[in-house]
């Protein structure tokens, strides 16, 4: 074994008649030392002699870099993007008048036309921001600020004129109608008398030794896991909309995207009206809650109340989209409409005047309830939120957050404290009103959610219609499944129950109706309505 200690060879020299010898490799002797690496002095930037500038790199500028054509393109369109952003930003940040003579006194100053056709307030009031912005952008401050000095100067005149009144100040919310103060009365009056009689009615159900909720819930919740399907009838040629029990059960409206909307009498499901008008396709009907009257909404941006003898006696236009869901107040004097035009609206049903345009969603507003009361309405839209509104102030007093996608169902509870919506995140969520948030999330459906129901009598039970074919039961005690109802072929869009939930009627774009029931055991196990 050899050592590890270096070993130094001693070449011979060279014979002198020969060439230099070979240099000897590094292995084999010591290497030879290394020369330092020459360091480059610091270059300073001076300020000093055009002489030292001469000496310092140059460093490269924009222009010496070549952009591609696509790179240029997208700077411009990041540019303009920003400009838009900046130009809403200041839109928002600008003060428009709220009142209506004031905002045509204003285009008037301006010297822009007072009104255009067709166009209403809050359009003439858009138009009005955007040309103040772009008066702004443009520089034209002066102009915008003489228009402002005129007004104050006609402000100050007619507060001259008049002795004891001071300038008229504008209110900061747009005023209502008379028919809109007279209606709010009229609800606030109505609804007062049902929560009281549904407060006395908990009260003696509580109090009562005889009465045992938990028992006749859990009676309820078993007829209904005994549903069957009792009838199928081809609804129209078209996919099926919605559907809608009368107020005693023996009719059924359905609407479908032929235009038509047909009554079918009960429980035999023999056609006995088809109601005709709208130019378009149906996308809801309902019936009124205390006598027989329909009303049917229409992708042509209309309403329409009908007769169930088929004639038609009312229509209710002025929605700028068309419309999704309609419902009655339980009042039976008004009904609700919500369009895809971001409103939902209030119409007086003997008048056929709209009480009220509300407005509150960023997107379109796809469903509306009232409260079984009579003195709230919810909303809920494309944005993914529920609204729940007071009818008798006008205010959005919650606003339910939680769902990812569009809500496309809504229901109150009859026990007056819960919302139930289905959404197109396949779950449907369940809203307590007094402690304002959200109790259970059901992951009910592995579709969307088009529409959900809870028993009308007590709400012991809640009913919800998917696209994934199916309907599904839910107890309203745990949110558990107790039954599913399969039979359809395609997407079921619409459901209703009885008052004495007994039956549910289904309707889908295989263009059926389906109704399930829990008849069997006979007329004594129906529920005692109050």
């Amino acid at each position: 074994m050899e050592d590890d200690a270096p070993r130094t060879l001693n070449p011979a020299p060279p014979p002198p008649d020969h060439a230099p010898a070979p240099p000897v490799p590094a292995a084999l002797g010591p290497p030879p030392p290394i020369a330092p690496i020459p360091v480059p002095p610091v270059l300073r930037a001076s300020v000093g002699s055009d002489s030292d500038r001469e000496g310092s790199i140059p460093r490269p500028s924009a222009d010496d870099y070549e952009v591609s054509e696509e790179s240029r393109l997208a700077r411009e369109r990041q540019e303009k993007l920003v400009q838009e952003l900046l130009m809403k930003r200041r839109a928002y940040a600008m003060a428009v008048p709220t009142n209506d003579s004031a905002v045509r006194a204003r285009l008037r100053r301006l010297g822009e036309p007072v009104t255009l056709f067709g166009e209403r307030e809050m359009e003439r009031r858009d138009r009005l921001r955007s040309i103040m912005v772009r008066l702004d952008s443009e520089g034209q401050l002066e102009r915008l600020l003489k228009a402002h000095e005129d007004e104050q100067a006609a402000v100050a005149t007619a507060g001259a004129a008049a002795e004891d009144e001071g300038p008229h100040q504008y209110p900061f919310y747009t005023e209502g109608s008379k028919e809109l103060f007279e209606a709010r009365v009229e609800i606030a009056k109505w609804s007062v008398a049902r929560a009281k009689a549904r407060l006395e009615r908990a009260r003696r159900r509580r109090d009562d030794p005889d009465e045992d909720e938990e028992a006749e819930a859990e009676f309820v919740v078993n007829q209904a896991g005994g549903l069957v399907l009792e009838c199928s009838e081809i609804g129209d040629d078209r996919p099926l909309s919605g559907c809608s029990f009368s107020h005693d059960g023996t009719m059924l409206a359905t609407s479908a995207f032929s235009g038509v909307a047909k009554l079918w009498s009960m429980p035999q499901v023999t056609k006995v009206a088809t109601l005709k008008g709208h130019t378009e396709r149906l996308t809801d009907v309902a019936f009124s809650p205390v006598d027989n009257h329909i009303v049917t909404a229409s992708a042509d941006h209309t309403a329409k109340l009908w007769n169930t003898d088929g004639s038609l006696l009312r229509s209710f236009d002025g929605h700028l989209d068309r419309l999704a869901r309609v419902a009655f107040h339980p009042s039976g004097k008004y009904i609700g409409t919500a369009s895809f035009d971001k409103t939902w609206r209030l119409w007086d049903i003997n008048t056929g005047m709209e009480l009220l345009l509300q407005e509150g969603h960023s997107r379109s507003i796809y469903g509306i309830c009232f409260h079984p009361d009579g003195s709230l309405a919810a909303s809920s839209g494309l944005d993914a939120l529920a609204r729940v509104w007071d009818l008798r102030t006008g205010r959005s007093i919650l606003a339910f957050e939680g769902h990812v996608k569009p809500v496309l169902g809504l229901s109150f509870s009859p026990n007056g404290y819960r919302l139930a919506t289905g959404s197109e995140d396949n779950t449907c969520r369940i809203w307590d009103l007094r402690k304002r948030k959200s109790l259970y999330t059901i992951p009910a459906h592995s579709h969307l959610i088009s529409q959900v129901k809870f028993e009308p009598q007590e709400g012991f039970f809640l009913a919800t219609a998917s696209y994934d074919t199916k309907a599904m039961v839910w107890s309203a005690q745990d949110f558990k499944p107790i039954k599913t109802l399969s039979g359809h072929e395609a997407k079921i869009t619409s459901l209703d129950i009885t008052r004495d939930g007994q039956q549910i009627a289904t309707v889908s774009h295989d263009r059926t109706i389906k109704i399930w029931t829990s008849r069997s055991n006979g007329k004594e196990n129906d529920m005692d309505l109050d």
